[in-house]
C-alpha cells in the first residue's frame, strides 16, 4: 500500500525515481508524483493515474541529483492531483512524502490553519510538511523529530529541503521503510523491488528509528538522537525475478512458477531419518515444541483461509486442537493468551499492519508467536520470536498464489514437526515426507491442464454471482477460491461448507447462480456429490474440482481433476485450478489481473 522512493548521488535523480516508481506499482496506487531538488528549488511533478503518466509529464532535463518520489491509494481524500505526494510546506522549501495513517491529523490541520497556515490538500500527510518548515530547529534531522514529536499513528517518511540539497531524512514507525547503499550514491524504498536494479545491499529501519542519507553515507539515530549501528544485508533478489519473462501477467508468471519454488523451499527442510521436518528458524527445542497444547493461527485475508487450513492439518496431525483467526480481529476482543499455546502469524509481505499488531498485542502479554512469512527481514519476521521463511521468491501480482501455496506447505512442515514430538508414527511421517516430495511434480500436472481450466473460467466469467462449496478440508479450498474471484474478476462470490446448503444459501441456487463445488476423494466424497446434486436438482450450473477416480455417476458438471495425493495435502493441489480459474476468467473481463481495483499487495494500515 503507496511506495516510497529516493534517491541522492551524481545522476539525475528523475529517472531513477520513476523507475523504481514502477517497480512498486504492485502496491497498489491511484495517484503518483516526484520532488527534485536542483539549482532552481524543488520541481514536483504529479499526477492521478498510472506511473507511465506521471513520466510523460516529467521534463526531459529535469535536472538534480536528489529527490524523492511516491505512489499514493487514496485514504484522507479522494485520488486528486491535489492529494498526491509529496507534499511541500507553504514556500516549498520542504517536500514530504509519507506512507501510513496519522491518527491526530485532524488536530494538526485545525492548529495549522488557526495559525495562518493554508492547506493545499485533504490528506494527512501534508500536516508534516508544515510541521517540518515551522519548526524552530535549525537542522532538518532535528525539524524532522520535533514534527513528529507531535504526530501520533504510523508512518514511514522521507524529507528534502531546499536549503539543504545534499540530504533525505527518513523516519519509520510501523511503516516498512529501507536505505540501499550504492557506490557514491544511496537509495531510499519502502519496498527493495525498487532498489535491485541499481543495489543489493540495504538496511532495513526498525520502529521508531530515523536516517540521514547522503552520497557518500548514512547514519541512523533513535528519537532522543542515540546513533544505531546498522550494518547493512546483501537482499536476495534480481532484476529477472521481477520480469514478466513472456508472461502477459504476473499472476500468470507466479502460478506457473510454483512447481520450480516449492523445491527450492523444501530443499535441506525434509529429515527422511527422523520422519520429521527441520525447522530450526522456529527456534524451538523438541521438549519446547511438545510442550505446546494448542496452536492459534493469524492472518488477513488470504493468509487467514490457509491458517484455516493450516489449522485442520495440526489437528490432524499433531492431536493438538488449532484454529484460526483474522489478525484484524484478534487484539480488540482483549484476548487471553496461553502460555501453553502456540500463536503463528502469517503474511506475504512480513508487514500487514493488523497482523503485526497482533504479534505485539501477544508478546505484550508474554506468548510465544512465530512468523510464516515471505519477506526476509520484514517487520514480522524481526518481531516474531521465530519463524519459516516461505522461500516462494518475489510475488508481484496482488493476488497472492504461489506465496499461498508456499505457505500452505509452511503449514504442513509444521505439523509434521509437532505431529513427530507427539503421536504420529515414524510410518505417517514417512507418508507425509512423500506427499511434500510429490507436490511440485504434481502442481506441474495440474498446470499442464491449464486448457481445460481456462474453458471453465472463460464459462464463469459472465456470472454476476458465483457460489464456492466445500467441506472440512476443503472448504478453506472454497473460501479462497471465491477470494480469488472477487480481487480480480469483481465478481460477487460467496463460500460455504457444502454442509450448509440446506441451512440457507440454497435458496440462492439457480441457472443464474453457477457453483464450483471442491469434491476431494475422502471419507467425506459421498455427502460431497450429495450436496452437488442439490444444486443440480435446482438447475444450477455446476463446476467440479476433484481428484481421478472420484465417480460422479449422473452429475451434469465441468469436471476439473487434480492428482491425488495424502488428504491432509489434498487441499494445496485442490487450490491450484481455483487460481486458473480467477485468472482466465479475469482475462475473459478484459481486468487489470495485477493490480485490482481498491487492493494493494502490502496493507500497511488499518
Amino acid at each position: 500500500m503507496c511506495g516510497i522512493v529516493g534517491y541522492v548521488g551524481a545522476q539525475p535523480a528523475a529517472p531513477i525515481l520513476v523507475a523504481g516508481l514502477g517497480r512498486l506499482e504492485y502496491r497498489g496506487y491511484d495517484s503518483a508524483g516526484i520532488a527534485v531538488i536542483g539549482s532552481r528549488g524543488a520541481k514536483v511533478i504529479r499526477r492521478v493515474g498510472r506511473v507511465h503518466d506521471l513520466a510523460a509529464a516529467v521534463p526531459e532535463r529535469t535536472s538534480g541529483g536528489i529527490g524523492i518520489g511516491h505512489t499514493r491509494w487514496a485514504t484522507h481524500g479522494a485520488p486528486t492531483e491535489a492529494n498526491a505526494h509529496p507534499h511541500g510546506s507553504q514556500d516549498g522549501r520542504i517536500q514530504v512524502v509519507h506512507n501510513g495513517i496519522i491518527d491526530n491529523a485532524a488536530i494538526l490541520r485545525e492548529r495549522l490553519a488557526k495559525d495562518g497556515v493554508v492547506l493545499a490538500s485533504d490528506t494527512d500527510s501534508e500536516v508534516l510538511a508544515h510541521l517540518i518548515a515551522r519548526s524552530a530547529e535549525t537542522s532538518l534531522e532535528g525539524a524532522v523529530l520535533d514534527a513528529l514529536a507531535h504526530v501520533t499513528g504510523t508512518y514511514a517518511v522521507a524529507v528534502v529541503d531546499v536549503s539543504t540539497p545534499d540530504r533525505i531524512v527518513v523516519a519509520r514507525n510501523g511503516s516498512p521503510l529501507i536505505l540501499g547503499v550504492g557506490e557514491r550514491e544511496m537509495f531510499v524504498a519502502s519496498d527493495a523491488a525498487a532498489l535491485v536494479r541499481h543495489t543489493s545491499s540495504v538496511v532495513h529501519l526498525d520502529d521508531g528509528e530515523f536516517a540521514t542519507v547522503t552520497a557518500t553515507g548514512f547514519r541512523t539515530f533513535t528519537g532522543d538522537r542515540q546513533d544505531t549501528a546498522k550494518t547493512p544485508t546483501t537482499v536476495d533478489l534480481t532484476v529477472e525475478e521481477l520480469e514478466l519473462a513472456g508472461h502477459e501477467h504476473f499472476m500468470h508468471k507466479e502460478i506457473h512458477e510454483q512447481p520450480a519454488s516449492l523445491e527450492r523451499m523444501l530443499r535441506g527442510r525434509l529429515d527422511d531419518r527422523f520422519a520429521s521436518a527441520r525447522l530450526d528458524g522456529l527456534r524451538l527445542d523438541l521438549r519446547e515444541l511438545r510442550g505446546f497444547r494448542r496452536v492459534k493461527v493469524l492472518g488477513c485475508g488470504s493468509a487467514y483461509y490457509v491458517g484455516q487450513a493450516g489449522a485442520l492439518t495440526i489437528e490432524a496431525l499433531a492431536r493438538v486442537p488449532a484454529d484460526a483467526e483474522p489478525a484484524s480481529e484478534f487484539r480488540y476482543r482483549n484476548p487471553v493468551i496461553e502460555p501453553d499455546t502456540l500463536y503463528v502469524a502469517v503474511s506475504q509481505s512480513g508487514e500487514t499492519a493488523d497482523t503485526l499488531f497482533a504479534v505485539r498485542e501477544i508478546q505484550r502479554k508474554g506468548g510465544r508467536v512465530v512468523g510464516l512469512v515471505n519477506v526476509v527481514g520484514s517487520a514480522i519476521a524481526r518481531r516474531c520470536d521465530g519463524g519459516i521463511y516461505l522461500h516462494a521468491g518475489p510475488e508481484i501480482s496482488v493476488a497472492s498464489t504461489k506465496a499461498l501455496t508456499h505457505m500452505a506447505v509452511g503449514f504442513a512442515l509444521l505439523a509434521l514437526a509437532l505431529g513427530r514430538v507427539h503421536d504420529l508414527s515414524h510410518a505417517d511421517g514417512t507418508r507425509i515426507l512423500a506427499g511434500l516430495k510429490a507436490l511440485p511434480a504434481q502442481i506441474g500436472e495440474v498446470l499442464a491442464d491449464e486448457q481445460s481450466i481456462a474453458d471453465a473460467g472463460r464459462r464463469l466469467a459472465h456470472a454476476r454471482s458465483l457460489l464456492f462449496i466445500g467441506r472440512v478440508r476443503g472448504y478453506p479450498v472454497a473460501r479462497e477460491a471465491a477470494q480469488k474471484f472477487k480481487e480480480i474478476t469483481y465478481r460477487h462470490a460467496e463460500a460455504y461448507p457444502s454442509s450448509e446448503l440446506k441451512h440457507g444459501p440454497l435458496a440462492l441456487v439457480g441457472p443464474e447462480l453457477p457453483t464450483v463445488a471442491i469434491v476431494p476423494d475422502d471419507e467425506l466424497r459421498e455427502r460431497n456429490i450429495a450436496a452437488a446434486h442439490e444444486i443440480l436438482a435446482r438447475r444450477g450450473e455446476l463446476t467440479v474440482i476433484t481428484h481421478p477416480g472420484v465417480d460422479l455417476g449422473d452429475l451434469t458438471a465441468h469436471r476439473i481433476t487434480v492428482p491425488k495425493n495424502e488428504p491432509e495435502l489434498d487441499p494445496i493441489l485442490l487450490t491450484i485450478p481455483a487460481q486458473l480459474l480467477a485468472y482466465h476468467a479475469a482475462r475473459t473481463l478484459g481486468e487489470d489481473i495485477d493490480r485490482p481495483r481498491n487492493l494493494a499487495k502490502s496493507v500497511t494500515v488499518e
